[in-house]
Order: structure tokens, then C-alpha cells, then sequence
């Protein structure tokens, strides 16, 4: 039986996603969720998509299956549970929720509704975090003892662009969030690879002083741009995270891991796998180039048919032949993890699992409440807290 699903918000984010959704073989139906009248209907025009509803309330009284949240990104905590509790299963863009109150009610309707939730992470999905999984599979790392993950994301690289889109007349209320309530591009990262979590935090802020005045006049009277937290892991590993929005740097989403036998760098003078007994050092920047890949006919790796098309933004490690075919061609973003993201919540959702293949509820908790420990550390100058854990999930269906 093929799905009907909700999309709701038609921002840019949303561009990205709309034709992958609505491409997807195993979808039968899309319907345009928007309370912007004017962008529902030039959007419906644009993707040719005929079914609309004019609010998230509408949509989950309409005969659907999944509801997609494209929203500003403080209203993700709400609208899920609200969905969830609508029966309906549910994917997110990041992140999950802004508090610990919002987390723990999504992780319950979540299990309370027996429904698919699947937050859309996409450093999951990274080439280098990918290797790193396969690498931390097969014991080349050994025991892991220390790793790093940083997203620099500097306001002259289109975040004035994002708050206005996002926050309306009032954009400067809702812009200033404090960085780390917005850490699962990095913290899914090391949480991915070894399964450890975090459960204590000591975290900096970096208190700014731009004429922009985005710190600290905003509705969470937060002061601080950038903050770097130190935390203990479920693993006796630690790890740092780096959240920096007002930095002279190009950008990046990346991560560095260590263990006692191998270990992963990312820089920016490219990726390496090195071993301590110097007999291992590899060169991973071919390996992991989001490029593009040629999809493989009949599922045979070794056989490229050109004439098929490509999966756009590829890299060689992604198992592009996994994909549906119907996606070449069609956008992929951050690193190629786009089409990933949706083609494992569409596949849990037919498939009747209550667990997708990554980035459930339990994960997606994981990944978003050292963040909000991290910024309560800041705020006390660092003081070493406790990070909330809601557990692992439940058995998989």
C-alpha cells in the first residue's frame, strides 16, 4: 500500500525535499501544508501537487499517513507530539525541540503512538561519519578515547537571510538562539559512530559584541554566538563540541575521532585514517567527495549505466544503489544525505516498523539535550553538569 504524506512548510529547506518525497514510489499522494496563502498556491503551481491544507491542525484531521515538518525550527517539539498524537508518522527537520520539556513529550507520544518518528539529521548520512561507522564496526579504532565535532556556520554565510525567512517582521527575536540548541549537526556525529552518549558537560560561551545586536537581544536573552563544551561520554571517552556562528571561517560540518589503535582526522586540509603503528596512513578525499554518483543497473555495483542519470552529491562510500532510481537526478544536499534521509523514513513507514534505520526519537534526544545542558553550563560560567539521558529505544518491531 503506498503512503499519503504532509508537507508542511515551503521554505527553502523545503525545496530540497518536496520532489524527493513526491518521487518516491512508495508514495502515493502529497499534500502542500502551508498558512501562507499566497506561498501554498504558488508552491502547489511549482510542484504540481493538487491536495493543500491551510494549517498543521487540518492536515492531521485529513486521511494521511506522515506528516514532514519543514518549520521554523522552534516549533518542531510541539508540532511533532501534536502530530504524533493525530496517529500519524512523522519526520522532522532539525532540531527535535528546544527544551527538556519539549523532548521528553515528543519521546513519549512517540512511544505512546506505536508511530514512525525519524528526526532528519543529516551529518548521519556524511561520507567521513559513514567511514567512521564502518571503521568503528570493524575494531580499527580500538577503544574509542577522545573525539571532536564543530559546525561553523558564520551570519555573513546567509543566516541573515535564514532568520528574516524564518522569523517574519520580528526576525531578530527568534535569531539569536543560543548555538548549542542547535548541536545535533555535530553530536550525532560521535553519537553515531560508537553508540555512546553524552552525560556530563562543562561548556564556554563566547559572549558577542557585532553592531548587529542579534546577541543578546532575543527572546532566549542569550549573549553568547559561539560556545565549545567538553563532554564526559557513556564510554569513558570524551568529546568536544563546537557551535560558532560569528567566526572567520569558510564553514564546515566535520568531525575528528580517536581510539587507542586508529584514528580519524578532518580538516581543512582534507580527511585521513591513521594507525598508531605508522604502518596506515590513507587519504580518504576521493573516498568521501560528495561528487555525484552514476546509479548502478539492476543493482550490480560494477555496472554504470550512464544513461540512467546520477545521484547528485554522491560520494563512493554512499550505498547509492540502495536508493530509488526515480531519484536521479533530483536534488540531494548536505553531503548527499538528502535522499538517504528520505528514502529510509518513507521505507519504516511502509514497511510497518516502528523504528526507522537511524535518527528515531530515542536518537534524536541523544543528539539535542547535551546541547541544552551545554548552554545552562555557559550560562554559569562553565559549570560541570549532569546531561538528562531518556534511555535507548524499545525493542524494534
Amino acid at each position: 500500500m503506498s503512503l499519503r504524506i504532509g508537507i508542511v512548510g515551503t521554505g527553502g529547506f523545503a525545496q530540497g525535499f518536496i520532489p524527493l518525497f513526491k518521487a518516491h514510489p512508495l508514495v502515493d499522494q502529497v499534500t502542500l501544508c502551508e498558512t501562507d496563502d499566497e506561498k501554498l498556491a504558488q508552491n502547489a503551481a511549482k510542484h504540481q501537487i493538487a491536495q493543500t491544507s491551510p494549517s498543521l491542525d487540518a492536515l492531521c484531521a485529513m486521511d494521511i499517513d506522515a506528516v514532514c515538518l519543514f518549520t521554523q525550527n522552534w516549533l518542531h517539539g510541539p508540532q511533532a507530539a501534536q502530530a504524533l498524537d493525530a496517529g500519524k508518522h512523522v519526520y522532522s527537520a532539525v532540531p527535535a525541540g528546544v527544551s527538556v520539556d519539549e523532548i521528553e513529550k515528543l519521546v513519549s507520544a512517540t512511544a505512546r503512538s506505536g508511530k514512525v518518528y525519524m528526526i532528519g539529521e543529516t551529518s548521519y548520512y556524511y561520507p567521513g561519519v559513514i567511514y567512521c561507522r564502518q571503521q568503528h564496526a570493524k575494531g580499527a579504532f580500538g577503544r574509542i578515547v577522545y573525539g571532536e565535532a564543530e559546525y561553523y556556520h558564520d551570519w555573513d554565510h546567509g543566516l541573515y537571510d535564514v532568520a528574516r525567512w524564518r522569523g517574519g517582521e520580528n526576525w531578530r527575536e527568534t535569531a539569536g538562539i543560543p548555538p548549542m540548541y542547535y548541536p545535533t549537526h555535530s553530536t550525532s556525529q560521535i553519537i553515531s559512530i560508537s553508540g555512546a552518549f553524552m552525560t556530563k558537560v562543562s561548556c564556554q560561551g563566547f559572549v558577542d559584541e557585532h553592531e548587529d545586536r542579534i546577541y543578546p537581544d532575543n527572546n532566549w536573552q542569550n549573549p553568547f554566538s559561539n560556545q565549545a563544551a567538553l563532554f564526559s561520554m557513556s564510554d569513558g571517552s570524551s568529546c568536544r563540541i563546537n557551535e560558532f556562528r560569528r567566526v572567520g571561517h569558510p564553514g564546515c560540518v566535520r568531525m575528528t575521532l580517536f581510539g587507542t589503535d586508529g584514528s580519524f582526522e578532518d580538516n581543512a586540509h582534507g580527511a585521513v585514517w591513521l594507525t598508531k603503528d605508522r604502518n596506515e596512513k590513507q587519504q580518504l578525499d576521493a573516498l568521501l567527495a560528495a561528487t555525484g554518483q552514476p546509479i548502478k543497473s539492476g543493482g550490480n555495483m560494477d555496472k554504470v549505466t550512464a544513461a540512467d542519470g546520477t545521484h547528485l552529491g554522491a560520494a563512493q562510500i554512499h550505498d547509492t544503489a540502495r536508493l530509488p532510481r526515480e531519484f536521479a537526478g533530483l536534488p540531494n544536499g548536505h553531503a548527499g544525505s538528502h535522499q538517504f534521509l528520505v528514502d529510509d523514513f518513507i521505507k519504516a513507514c511502509h514497511s510497518g516498523e516502528t523504528l526507522p534505520n537511524s535518527n528515531n526519537a530515542w536518537d534524536a534526544a541523544r543528539y539535542v539535550l547535551p546541547g541544552l545542558a551545554a548552554h545552562e553550563s555557559a550560562l554559569q560560567g562553565g559549570a560541570l553538569l549532569p546531561v538528562l539521558d531518556l534511555g535507548d529505544p524499545p525493542t524494534r518491531n
